[in-house]
């Protein structure tokens, strides 16, 4: 088993570093994997889409630490949610929107245990870390958690067609799902903002000036371009809209 970090807290400041402070105090045998602490800022929508393309790629059995939360300190609720075989501990936000709406296996457990010292604005060091080490440690007391019939806040958990993240190549990952099309057969357009997009099954299969779509090892429609950065080349951000074209 092993707790597996899902943040927008920057790979650059310190708190992750914080985060797995109490991790190593409280869960020192467990290991810890970062998956991403760069996720897109505030985007909880952006989020809950990446990190459902990510977990099924860990193992049965992690515990992950996930937290994007632009609400910490308000009223939204904190959760513990298991989908088939794994364990997400983070803010009743929408975070685990997608997960649960694929899964097939699931429960969802409200948080309600708070320690003496809780900051209001780093829930994820004071909360989240905790329980996801008791529970990665296999000793949650009795009473941290009790049973609620689902999260309370469900946002749409459909394909985005939107980027949701742009890798420091400049791929820009979007919350699209498409069958890879057969050899030969021809392959929708993308377009972004007056730009159309064809479609390359590998990067060197790409011409070599211009933007291409394909589809990346998490299954998830990336726009990209050989060799350059297709987010400079675009003019693309976070939230940017997409949408297919014969």
């Amino acid at each position: 088993m092993a707790i597996v970090l899902f943040t927008d807290f920057g790979s650059q400041d310190l708190y992750v570093g914080q985060l797995k402070a109490v991790l190593g105090v409280r869960a020192p045998r467990v290991p810890v994997i970062d998956a991403l602490h760069d996720a897109p800022a505030f985007d909880i929508e952006s989020a809950a889409q990446l990190l459902a393309a990510l977990a099924p790629h860990y193992p049965r059995g992690c515990v992950f630490c996930a937290v994007v939360d632009p609400g910490v300190g308000g009223a939204r609720e904190a959760i513990v949610v298991r989908v088939d075989g794994r364990t997400f501990v983070g803010p009743d936000n929408g975070l685990f929107s997608v997960l649960w709406a694929r899964g097939r296996r699931r429960s969802c457990r409200r948080i309600v245990w708070q320690p003496v010292e809780l900051s209001a604005s780093f829930h994820g060091r004071d909360l989240f870390a905790p329980v996801a080490a008791a529970i990665a440690a296999g000793r949650l007391p009795r009473g941290w958690t009790v049973a609620r019939r689902r999260p309370g806040v469900l946002l749409p958990a459909g394909e985005r067609a939107a980027v949701i993240y742009i890798d420091h190549y400049g791929n820009a990952m979007t919350g699209l799902r498409v069958a890879l099309p057969r050899p030969g057969a021809p392959a929708p357009r993308l377009r972004v903002g007056r730009r159309r997009l064809g479609f390359a099954r590998v990067f060197e299969a790409a011409p070599p000036r211009g933007a291409f779509w394909t589809i990346n090892s998490l299954g998830l429609v990336e726009i990209a371009a050989k060799r350059a950065s297709a987010a400079k080349r675009l003019g693309l951000r976070v939230g940017r809209r997409v949408a297919w074209v014969a």
